[in-house]
């Protein structure tokens, strides 16, 4: 939808920046759990876990993905390299994140484990869908979640069956943007092809701050409210998903306070 008053909304927007986005306001978050690996290769194998169970009450989601990280010990690319699905499946065989299972769990990191040995890493594998699709936006997430996602429906859905992909778009925000907040890494792929990781609360602001009118929380609505933020921040629309998203997941934030930051 378009925006009445381009330059007041960008400026609302970089008021809103530059008070939250900064570490101190990212707890509860999983992408906290990012912040312990220095390696990219480790890390990015711990925010494909983080953003993977990011779906329910957030202090499971917190519990879930430490029971995870724990067992892949101080690094994680080193546990899957050394462990075959038959391990995978034993190590999490009591695990249950809501409707995920151990098993399902074991599959992403098998899948993962795959990608690893052919590409090199997730960001190889997902730097060369990139570069296949024509660098279209979208496109290197939906080629990664293909690969991940046989056996581990709960956590990677379909990405032909238009759904949003709301955690992986959180994901590759984590790996591909850098600022206070989001560490970054895959420093080869453009934060311009990135995409609104939409969830309840930022489907709600959206809705308020007029960008979207549609009801349903899809890819298309994903693709249209990146669209009004790329008007205002072409080369990095997705830069003001955290200090917007705060008002919805951080209970010290008040809500209704967000509109003022719009108004003249």
């Amino acid at each position: 939808m378009p925006i009445t008053n381009p330059r007041r909304f960008a400026a609302a927007l970089e008021r809103l920046y530059k008070r939250y986005n900064r570490r101190e306001f990212v707890h509860p978050d999983p992408l906290e759990f990012l912040y312990r690996y220095e390696r990219l290769q480790d890390r990015e194998l711990a925010g494909l876990v983080a953003s993977s169970l990011a779906y329910g009450n957030v202090r499971q989601i917190l519990k879930s993905v430490e029971k995870v990280l724990e067992q892949m010990g101080p690094s994680p690319r080193r546990y899957l390299e050394l462990s075959a699905p038959g391990r995978l499946q034993k190590d999490y065989a009591s695990f249950k994140h809501r409707f995920t299972t151990g098993a399902e769990l074991a599959a992403l990191l098998a899948n993962a484990r795959l990608i690893v040995k052919k590409h090199g890493s997730l960001y190889a594998c997902a730097l060369e869908k990139h570069r296949l699709s024509g660098q279209k936006p979208g496109e290197a997430l939906r080629g990664l979640a293909a690969e991940l996602r046989p056996g581990a429906p709960t956590l990677i859905p379909d990405p032909q069956a238009g759904s949003a992909l709301k955690r992986l778009n959180l994901f590759f925000r984590w790996m591909v943007r850098k600022d206070n907040v989001d560490p970054g890494g895959w420093d080869k792929l453009p934060a311009a092809a990135l995409l609104v990781p939409l969830d309840t609360h930022m489907h709600r602001i959206a809705a308020m701050l007029r960008l979207t009118g549609r009801r349903q929380a899809d890819m298309k609505t994903a693709v249209e409210i990146t669209s009004a933020f790329a008007a205002v921040s072409p080369k990095d629309p997705v830069k003001y998903d955290f200090c917007l998203t705060r008002f919805g997941i951080n209970d010290t934030f008040d809500r209704d306070a967000l509109p003022s930051f719009f108004q003249c």
